[in-house]
């Protein structure tokens, strides 16, 4: 696509198709760890990795921002042909990346000791989840870096190296779980050593890809903008707002988690379940996002607002296209997919109680997930953070305390108007601020 040309349907699915992709393959991984642990000659092992892998589930979705920041700025500053803004956007992300990175290593003792009260981690895995995270805290460096790395080829409208680097990232954890465990004889600490050269395994891929791109585009490393704090203002302003965004929505699935255990142990599992297929809603509608965010971002940079128009209206079509299909496949082959994943009468019958809420989800949530990606391309990070803790605590909290005599039906449908504020938001926002700043 040249610079004056309108985006076409085949720039949305260049970026959305290796996204999905990748989102996929994530759960591949969990799926490979679960039954590598879970044919250990005792079950403590499997709590153990389970336990290990939320908290570093839970840090690494607080530090998100990271790829959703580098995203932005990167899009806009490859809209507007500024290489060396492409340099500073990378350089900077990573400067914070390894800080962040490196404090975690230093505070892991504290930090591993708090994770194991809040989850409430009996003795017998306590010692083994502690194993796990004191090994596998070493690859938060790699990690954190290939969030940066993913982000920025990203703003630069390339999905085909994150795909890469997620795809060596899983297949060298897939293989060194089976070589460290099956093999060697390891236990939690082998699935964790797998993670740890994993990581760093996709950084080596994402750095020579970057090496590459950066060799193509002329340009310098402006060293200053690196070395001194108040070079890092546009930088912090952005991410700390995505950061606050970030926090608000974990705690909102972490109250519908804590809600449903409050109802029971059945209530719990349902609920699990249903979340399953929540993320499974978002692995598809991300990879839209995805390449909501590169589009625009470009756009805003060219400051091409007839490109921004297009680029959502693509965007949304194809996301409302994917969660209708979504809808459809819950509707059709809902009962099918939940007995695949529990074999307890109990459970299935009483999350097929609740499946019509999961059906109407995609519907509801399609539109905060691609006004996501428009604000994060756009770096409209305050408005994110507004609207976000407006849905959670000004929708969310209130419609849950006056729907809670209907039980797990109401806790779902405060869930649902979430995303649907949340929507709605980010839409009237983008109506009276985003397009009206490219006039």
């Amino acid at each position: 696509m040249t610079a004056t040309e309108l985006p076409r349907d085949r720039d949305v699915w260049r970026i959305a198709a290796p996204m999905i992709l990748s989102n996929i393959s994530v759960p591949l991984l969990g799926m490979v760890d679960t039954g590598v642990v879970g044919h250990l000659e005792s079950p403590v092992y499997l709590g153990a990795v389970a336990i290990g892998g939320t908290i570093f589930s839970f840090l690494y979705t607080g530090v998100n921002f990271l790829r959703m920041g580098t995203t932005g700025i990167a899009a806009q500053r490859f809209g507007a042909d500024d290489f060396d803004g492409l340099r500073v956007s990378l350089g900077q992300a990573l400067v914070v990346a390894q800080i962040i990175a490196f404090t975690v290593i230093l505070l892991q003792w504290p930090l591993g000791q708090v994770a194991m009260k809040l989850l409430g981690a009996e003795a017998a895995l306590r010692e083994h989840a502690l194993e796990y995270f004191s090994i596998r805290v070493w690859s938060a460096p790699g990690t954190l870096a290939n969030f940066v790395m993913i982000g920025w080829f990203l703003g630069l409208q390339n999905a085909r190296v994150p795909l890469l680097i997620f795809l060596t990232i899983n297949l060298t954890n897939i293989a060194l779980d089976l070589l460290f465990v099956l093999v060697l004889g390891m236990k939690v600490d082998g699935v964790a050593l797998a993670s740890v050269f994993a990581e760093y395994t996709g950084l080596a891929v994402a750095l020579f890809f970057a090496v590459r791109e950066l060799r193509r585009n002329s340009g310098h490393w402006p060293m200053d903008k690196f070395v001194k704090l108040r070079e890092y203002a546009a930088f912090f302003a952005i991410n700390a707002n995505l950061f606050i965004r970030t926090m608000a929505l974990i705690f909102t699935i972490a109250f519908v988690t804590a809600q449903g255990t409050r109802m029971g142990g059945l209530i719990l599992a349902a609920n699990a379940i249903l979340m399953q297929l929540q993320n499974l809603t978002a692995f598809g509608l991300d990879g839209l996002a995805h390449a909501a965010e590169a589009l625009v971002g470009k756009a805003v940079g060219q400051r091409r607002r007839e490109a921004l128009e297009r680029s959502v209206t693509l965007c949304l079509r194809w996301s409302l296209i994917f969660a209708a299909g979504f809808s459809a496949a819950y509707f059709l082959l809902g009962p099918y997919l939940i007995n695949v994943l529990t074999d307890l009468p109990a459970v299935r019958e009483t999350t097929l109680r609740y499946l019509p809420w999961m059906i109407a989800s995609p519907l509801v949530s399609v539109w905060s997930f691609l006004y996501d990606g428009v604000y994060v391309g756009a770096t409209r990070a305050r408005e994110m953070r507004n609207i976000m803790v407006f849905s959670a605590f000004g929708v969310f909290i209130p419609a849950w305390f006056v729907l809670q005599p209907f039980g797990n039906d109401g806790l779902w449908l405060a869930f649902l108007l979430f995303l649907a504020s949340r929507g709605i938001g980010m839409h009237i926002g983008y109506r009276r601020n985003v397009l009206p700043a490219l006039l």
